[in-house]
């Protein structure tokens, strides 16, 4: 059985580290909270005191951190994963950076002799908790097809998305741009609904079962209307610097990004009023202007 290390372990990366345990992987996790690596240790897994010392005799590492920067720093860092990892390990970058950023590891990953498998994830929490995310791997087939026990302990969804390091976070930077967009269409349009006298539960029932109905609309409905803004494991700030990356990318390639740059603009506005809530509580924003509230 693999040995894996596992660097980041928030909501997300605790949830994804948990279910590589109960899939029987013996597992290293390192993270700079301690409460979580007590919670790593009551789980059965192993805390570590740096990246360099989960990654020590690892068949394979994954990072989740949040920022492109500190995946170069768990990386390449003093004591990075580099520095102790064997040759023909793989690092799994499931942390959503900019593409950019993910094709700055492939050079020193490739002269340390480490594979490398760009692969973001979807689901939220709920997708990581249940060990149902949705992976976009991009590497060498052969590279794919060898971490595949590992990406199905964490994922119910593997897509082979390109051989090019960095396809992976492009193809998630496409999605958050389409998921960020909903998000704030589905805040609107629940606001407007209550606005006009509609009662929240004929909003979702009718939402739901329309052709837009979704698990994401369901989700986010039902979230709004029992006012839970917080402890959901969707920050806002992910969300909001998932967004910054999409719309850098449209910079780039000289695309227009008018739902999603309103969408962005949106999700600024609600970080600074909620920093510390998740991103429904973005609808709080708007029914202060509407002066209304959605609710059952």
């Amino acid at each position: 059985m693999k040995r894996v290390g596992f660097i980041g372990l928030g909501d997300m990366g605790m949830a994804m580290a948990l279910n590589l345990i109960k899939a029987g992987f013996e597992l290293t996790g390192f993270d700079l909270r301690q409460e979580r690596l007590d919670m790593l240790k009551e789980a059965g897994g192993k805390p570590a005191s740096s990246p360099a010392e989960a990654a020590q005799g690892a068949d394979a590492v994954f990072i989740m951190v949040m920022t492109g920067a500190q995946a170069e720093a768990v990386v390449c860092g003093e004591d990075g994963l580099l520095t102790t990892m064997v040759r023909g390990a793989t690092i799994l970058l499931t942390a959503t950076i900019k593409p950019g950023e993910a094709r700055t590891l492939i050079d020193p990953v490739a002269k340390a002799g480490v594979h490398l498998i760009d692969s973001p994830v979807s689901g939220g929490k709920g997708g990581a908790d249940s060990g149902t995310l949705t992976l976009m791997a991009s590497a060498p087939q052969e590279v794919f097809e060898a971490n595949q026990d590992l990406m199905q302990a964490v994922g119910q969804k593997l897509f082979h998305v390109g051989e090019d390091v960095g396809m992976g976070q492009t193809v998630k930077a496409s999605l958050q741009a389409l998921i960020g967009s909903t998000f704030t269409a589905i805040f609107e349009s629940l606001v407007l609904g209550s606005k006009a006298g509609v009662d929240g539960k004929v909003l979702y029932d009718v939402f739901t079962a329309s052709g837009v109905g979704s698990p994401l609309l369901a989700n986010c409905s039902k979230l709004i209307m029992d006012r839970a803004f917080k402890g959901t494991g969707s920050q806002i700030g992910t969300m909001y610097k998932d967004l910054g990356i999409s719309m850098d990318m449209a910079k780039e390639n000289g695309c227009s990004m008018f739902t999603a740059a309103a969408a962005h603009e949106l999700f600024r506005a609600g970080i600074s009023l909620f920093p510390e809530e998740d991103n429904w509580s973005i609808v709080k924003l708007l029914e202060q202007i509407a002066d209304t509230e959605v609710k059952w």
